[in-house]
């Protein structure tokens, strides 16, 4: 997206300082279970102020005094948490780096969650990445004048606002056998908190507590990783753990699941902007499309992506007995434009909003990005590819 800078970086990458770089992610904890990308994305000022003003947009209508109520219906009932606080403390918004109708670049909104995401590792991975390639003058993945110390201190002030740190704790389920247990292990050395599942949890009345070296320990605020969805594949066991969850507890959320579905595919239908594709539920539309072949329909309650139709013919929808938990959006289409030693790739750009207690707004920190040179971003459409997988993108500052 830059050329020079796209020309310069492939003339000096080998592969032997690519797998030093992979060889000293994986050393860091775990060896990493997803591939990672050879390169980040370069984006040049225009394209990456396209994307906050769409990020901004969105934003403005979670503002709007009425955003709750028209999403309440977002949250399944079996999966509403008490004690929802005003606004999420996290947002990330995913991008696909597109053509518009003249040839030129353009990001194009692909979805969006109240939810965090990879904060630590990105961290991780800018550093390891500047030790071995280093980062080209002017450019920077964090976003809004942050930088490294900056970043990781507000992250810090949103997670563990003013508790000790032993009483706060990254909740996951099974979080060492995620396959993003990198970024778990990079929260608790960054943040100095502790990782926990939802199968450790001891409830005494309305509180939690962990074990702690063996000691009860008080659990004041959970930084939530789990993401509700997943608990419908676990096993009985670990389903009747976590329903303490969905009591009414004192402890504080970072961030309140409820905001997982308020702002996700669900919100999409509610925004016009230049960079967000046209989405309509599935239950507002009274005539079907002619040209089906430029939609995708998309469940508003599916785990990664599960349930998708891209080649979306009349019969898929004929077959929906609930059409208003679905949706209905234009296709995005990815642009191949990344260079490489073989074919060119899609990108993916996803954009981190950070939101402090008392602030008016919420306010883009950093980014992850995603490569593929496959039907759609993701693993099972990458295998045996290279110069694929997760990176992230350096700014133009």
């Amino acid at each position: 997206m830059v050329p020079e800078l796209r020309q310069a970086y492939n003339t000096a990458f080998t592969d032997e300082k690519f797998q030093a770089f992979v060889q000293a992610l994986n050393n860091y904890s775990t060896p990493i279970q997803f591939r990672i990308a050879e390169t980040p994305v370069f984006i040049p000022q225009t394209f990456s102020q396209q994307m906050i003003d769409a990020c901004e947009q969105i934003v403005d209508v979670i503002l709007q005094p009425d955003f709750k109520e028209k999403t309440t219906r977002a949250i399944p009932e079996n999966y509403r948490v008490p004690n929802e606080n005003a606004h999420p403390h996290f947002i990330a918004f995913d991008f696909g780096i597109c053509r518009n109708a003249n040839g030129g670049l353009e990001p194009q909104l692909i979805e969006m969650q109240g939810f965090p995401t990879l904060f630590g590792y990105q961290v991780l991975l800018d550093d390891v990445f500047s030790e071995h390639f280093g980062i080209p003058p002017g450019y920077s993945s964090y976003l809004g004048g942050l930088n490294r110390q900056s970043y990781l201190e507000l992250f810090k002030k949103i997670v563990v606002g003013h508790e000790d740190p032993e009483n706060v704790i990254l909740l996951e389920i099974f979080p060492q056998q995620q396959k993003t247990n990198v970024d778990f292990y990079c929260t608790e050395d960054y943040l100095g908190i502790r990782m926990v599942c939802v199968t450790e949890l001891i409830r005494k009345g309305d509180q939690l507590f962990y074990l702690k070296d063996g000691v009860a320990t008080r659990i004041k605020r959970i930084y939530n990783r789990v993401i509700f969805d997943e608990l419908q594949q676990q096993e009985a066991a670990v389903q009747e753990k976590a329903a303490v969850l969905f009591k009414d507890l004192d402890v504080e959320w970072v961030t309140h699941p409820n905001w997982f579905y308020r702002i996700s595919k669900f919100t999409l239908p509610l925004i016009q902007h230049p960079n967000i594709p046209e989405t309509r539920f599935l239950s507002d539309i009274k005539e079907i499309p002619v040209a089906l072949d430029h939609y995708v329909l998309k469940p508003l309650f599916s785990f990664a992506g599960q349930g998708v139709v891209i080649d979306v013919t009349p019969a898929d929808i004929a077959a929906i007995k609930d059409p208003e938990n679905w949706i209905l959006q234009k296709k995005v289409e990815y642009a191949s434009v990344i260079q490489t030693p073989d074919e060119p790739a899609k990108a993916e750009i996803r954009i981190f909003y950070f939101w402090e207690e008392g602030a008016a707004r919420p306010r883009p920190v950093n980014n992850l990005a995603r490569l593929s040179k496959g039907k759609m971003i993701g693993v099972r459409f990458n295998k045996d590819k290279t110069w694929t997988g997760g990176s992230f993108a350096l700014f133009e500052q």
